[in-house]
């Protein structure tokens, strides 16, 4: 009943026709609010967000802008009218920062900044999405949010992004301190689930389809590299909860899952579970990715921060997490 009588909001959110943005954008629906996107679908895609405008209790809360958020008109309007800001646009996938690393530094930089004027122009709440990526060459486990942070050289292109992120955190912290805007920063670690895809080197989605299809799963170095695997369900729901809390403005919180494992054991354990008669294949980097490329070791949250603010923080299992992406692709035909 409480929900039904809640006053509705307009939440604008960047990068809604990504893959985060997509499930985030349901979420406000199902709820009773309004959902406003803008979206160049650079990496995003309208697939994500067919169901939703085909979906007659969503389409006449559903705003969809296809714009770049370089576009300063564009978002000054969208920002004005709306009364919560959500920025998930950026340059992702190891892939694009690589080969395209000025579009990258622009899209992650510049629009960053142009999200965070307008809000405090009209002082509106914003949420900036940032990455486990900012934590650099880590051996340490699990990364709290206050860690200092080491990156390679600037001939290492790999860091660009990092380091843009890195950016964005000082930008949006300084808009906070200086301008008293109310915003928070989430750190994300791998999320993962239905609608991601392979096309921009994430791990997981492209492991099932290479096992659904019997080709060989291919393992990045020797894959002993381990990380974090985190629901994008769970992720939505935390942020929905985070930009409802007082305690979050101001602050920087990972969000982030609970198993640990390397690239090479989830290639078995996705090989196992599909049931596929694919081997795993190992390449070196220098062979998929540009010469200077470096990778991170580990990458494991703590997110006792983000417990204490909210009282919850993602809990699902990486079975579990496979099991509903191995269920979509099964069930979905996937590019």
């Amino acid at each position: 009943k409480s929900k039904k009588n809640k006053s509705k909001m307009k939440i604008l959110i960047t990068g809604g026709a990504g893959f985060i943005g997509s499930h985030l954008s349901e979420k406000y629906l199902e709820s009773g609010d309004e959902g406003h996107i803008i979206d160049d679908v650079s990496t995003g895609s309208l697939d994500n967000i067919k169901h939703i405008n085909e979906n007659k209790n969503f389409s006449d809360n559903f705003y969809v802008t296809i714009d770049p958020i370089l576009n300063e008109e564009r978002m000054c309007e969208l920002i004005e009218d709306c009364d919560k800001v959500i920025h998930l646009a950026a340059a992702v996938g190891v892939k694009t920062i690589l080969y395209k690393p000025l579009d990258s530094i622009n899209t992650n930089v510049l629009g960053t900044e142009i999200v965070l004027k307008y809000c405090n122009k009209f002082k509106k709440k914003v949420l900036v999405a940032s990455s486990s990526e900012v934590y650099g060459k880590q051996n340490k486990a699990p990364l709290v949010e206050t860690d200092d942070v080491t990156y390679g050289s600037s001939d290492k292109l790999r860091w660009s992004y990092a380091v843009a992120k890195l950016m964005d955190e000082f930008t949006a912290l300084a808009y906070y301190r200086e301008k008293n805007l109310p915003v928070l920063i989430v750190r994300f670690f791998n999320i993962v689930g239905p609608r991601q895809t392979g096309r921009y080197g994430m791990v997981i989605p492209t492991f099932i389809k290479q096992a659904l299809s019997g080709e060989p799963l291919t393992v990045h170095g020797k894959g002993t590299q381990t990380r974090t695997f985190t629901h994008v369900d769970e992720v939505c729901d935390c942020i929905v909860k985070l930009m409802e809390t007082q305690n979050a403005v101001g602050e920087i919180i990972n969000i982030g899952g609970v198993e640990e494992i390397s690239i090479k054991d989830l290639a078995e354990r996705i090989i196992k579970k599909t049931g596929s008669e694919s081997k795993i294949k190992f390449i070196p980097y220098n062979e998929v990715y540009t010469p200077d490329f470096e990778d991170m070791p580990r990458r494991v949250p703590s997110t006792e921060k983000l417990k204490s603010i909210l009282g919850f923080a993602p809990k699902k299992e990486l079975n579990t997490i496979l099991d509903d992406v191995i269920h979509y692709f099964k069930n979905n035909k996937i590019q």
